[in-house]
């Protein structure tokens, strides 16, 4: 597998109910879930309802019962089908078990629900990347930039569907670039990714340029 490919980031909780965000994880690292948001468009019983359900339900996702987690997600997103959060942890649970259209289908109604939530549109980008669709996932991480431009992952993997599926170096040095400042200086990998980019764009500016003489 490229090496760009292996740090492919997805955001492994969806951190609210109706509006979901939170910090990005690599794969094989270990989520921390933050308390659900409640919904501005419940009435304060329902609110608390759905709130405790969720809680529920994330819980049995974080000790890694995958199929009562689904069970629970499923009731609460049948019975509050305009929240985005339960649908987008189906997502993830789904993506997880390699159900991967059912994971796009949940992923879907999650960005139905709630067009600004970024982390169900970055699994949507990498579901559509897995299967070759890279217009759909291009589409989706810049929905997912759009809605929330801070999205570190979002970058991250914009960048490498640039450098790797579509050969865009340029474009992969803006959001490799836009990463790094989004409190990721620190990673000494997208730090040579970008550093090797930037040698490589140097040199063929360079050869145009020679060749143009």
């Amino acid at each position: 597998m490229n090496r760009r490919l292996e740090l492919i980031v997805a955001v492994s909780l969806a951190l609210g109910i109706s509006a979901c965000s939170g910090p990005g994880v690599r794969q094989g690292s270990t989520p921390r879930p933050q308390p659900p948001k409640q919904s501005p468009t419940l009435p304060a019983a329902s609110a608390d309802e759905a709130d405790q359900r969720f809680k529920a339900a994330l819980a049995l996702m974080k000790d890694m019962q995958p199929d009562e987690a689904r069970q629970a997600f499923e009731a609460l997103a049948q019975a509050f089908p305009n929240m985005s959060g339960p649908l987008t942890n189906l997502g993830i649970l789904y993506a997880q078990g390699h159900d991967r259209e059912q994971a796009v289908a949940n992923f879907s109604k999650a960005v139905a629900a709630n067009p600004g939530n970024a982390v169900a549109l970055n699994w949507l980008g990498i579901l559509y990347r897995e299967t070759g669709d890279f217009r759909r996932a291009e589409q989706a991480y810049l929905q997912a930039l759009k809605t929330q431009p801070s999205q570190a992952d979002a970058h991250l993997n914009l960048g490498i569907l640039y450098e790797v599926s579509l050969r865009r170096p340029v474009d992969a040095l803006t959001h490799y670039r836009a990463y790094l400042e989004h409190d990721h200086g620190d990673d000494l990998i997208v730090t040579a990714w970008v550093k090797e980019l930037e040698m490589q764009v140097g040199t063929a500016v360079a050869s145009s340029t020679g060749a143009g003489k």
